[in-house]
């Protein structure tokens, strides 16, 4: 029973904030914490929130949070990468694989797990122009929020 409450009292708070609470999962969840975002934007939609701004904000926030991993490749050392961001050898060299056979449009996969963190930060390792960043990463997790939001809410339609 109280895992129960404990649960309840969480969605309340997070219901309450709505898009700034959003707007803080979302940038977590792209950083330093191993969270999903998704799942507050699905229950924000089907607590009747507007669907444009809440997918905005959801995206604004990830970009937000891979923009920091970025600027930590970028800027960062080895200590930032390994201690902060806890991406491992085998990880960074993965994602920097894959963005080498496939360039800038691998990063329209940094909202993948395991491997979304590594691309972002190999974008900033790499010194991806920032505004090619931000533009592919953009869309890559607006696409994903995006796909989100539609299969919340025809899901919604389907169970009414």
């Amino acid at each position: 029973m109280g895992d129960r409450v404990l649960d309840a009292r969480m969605e309340t708070i997070l219901t309450d904030h709505g898009l700034p609470a959003l707007l803080l999962l979302s940038f977590l969840a792209s950083t330093l914490i191993p969270l999903g975002s998704e799942w507050l934007l699905a229950v924000l939609l089907l607590k009747g929130f507007d669907p444009l701004p809440a997918v905005a904000v959801a995206t604004l926030g990830n970009t937000l949070g891979a923009l920091t991993t970025y600027a930590i490749g970028l800027w960062g050392g080895p200590l930032l990468i390994r201690r902060v961001l806890r991406i491992d050898e085998a990880s960074r060299q993965k994602a920097e694989r894959v963005y080498a056979r496939f360039g800038i449009w691998s990063l329209l996969f940094s909202w993948l797990p395991v491997i979304g963190d590594p691309l972002c930060l190999a974008g900033g390792v790499l010194r991806v122009g920032i505004r090619r960043f931000l533009l592919v990463v953009a869309l890559g997790k607006l696409a994903r929020y995006a796909a989100v939001a539609v299969m919340v809410l025809e899901g919604g339609k389907l169970m009414a």
